[in-house]
């Protein structure tokens, strides 16, 4: 890793408390970025920012925010710009994933889904564009196998990482002439927060990555960092002639149909 790859940049991360948009926020940084460390729970970003400035003060901003409150977004950018002056990478790292199928999803759960993994980062890309024009930036959005395949049980989600990975695509066609990069990650089963968030009992969780070790043929579960791997690299002008795309990085399980 080169430690200076993004100097001179500054990144928004949101989701930046826990699970791969913490991991994110720590590898920008450690590449040299100024990172504006977003999210719900300031106890969450105090941790994140102390791990940043234990090897470089000063290069985070912690700003507590619900991305779902189309209020409170402007702030975002309006305190990144007062501390940094510009920003350069936003990543949309913000989701939730709550379990349900087509019989039993809740309106209210559907709503809560796309508007944390949809809604979001939709408004959040839109207020950035005119920054991310001047400066030619990139979005990178953080999506997910399943906007890519189908599983049951988990309906809500499928559909909002789907319709994540268009939002993906149309915004990079239409960003491009204007020198702005879009693209998007999709994992596949990564050891975070996640599933637990979404009501899975420890247990449960258990049993369901050891299981995940047979849907993955490479016989394992991601970490957050091997994410963040990509993300900064998608980031990062090494992908200066890549735009559109929704990478997938989830252990080959897309290419396959197991569940």
């Amino acid at each position: 890793m080169d430690p200076t790859e993004f100097e001179g940049r500054v990144a928004i991360v949101t989701g930046a408390g826990s699970g791969i948009g913490r991991a994110t926020a720590l590898r920008l940084a450690a590449g040299g970025a100024k990172v504006a460390i977003v999210g719900r729970r300031a106890p969450w970003l105090d941790e994140v920012a102390a791990a940043i400035a234990a090897k470089t003060p000063g290069a985070s901003l912690q700003i507590v925010a619900d991305v779902t409150d189309a209020g409170e977004v402007p702030r975002v950018f309006a305190a990144t710009l007062e501390r940094f002056g510009a920003f350069h990478i936003l990543v949309n790292a913000a989701g939730i994933l709550v379990p349900g199928s087509i019989e039993n999803t809740a309106i209210a759960a559907w709503d809560a889904t796309m508007n944390v993994n949809l809604r979001a980062a939709f408004q959040l890309t839109q207020l950035a564009v005119p920054h991310l024009i001047a400066t030619r930036g990139n979005v990178v959005n953080v999506s997910s196998v399943t906007g890519l395949r189908a599983f049951p049980g988990v309906l809500a989600y499928c559909v909002s990482k789907a319709a994540l990975d268009q939002l993906t695509r149309c915004a990079a066609l239409e960003l491009a002439p204007k020198g702005v990069r879009v693209n998007a990650v999709n994992p596949g089963v990564v050891v975070t927060g996640a599933h637990k968030s979404g009501g899975m009992a420890p247990e449960a969780y258990e049993k369901f990555l050891e299981h995940s070790k047979t849907t993955h043929p490479l016989g394992r579960v991601a970490q957050p960092e091997e994410i963040a791997e990509l993300i900064a690299f998608l980031a990062s002008d090494r992908a200066g002639w890549i735009t559109g795309v929704t990478y997938s990085i989830d252990g080959g399980r897309g290419i396959t149909c197991a569940r």
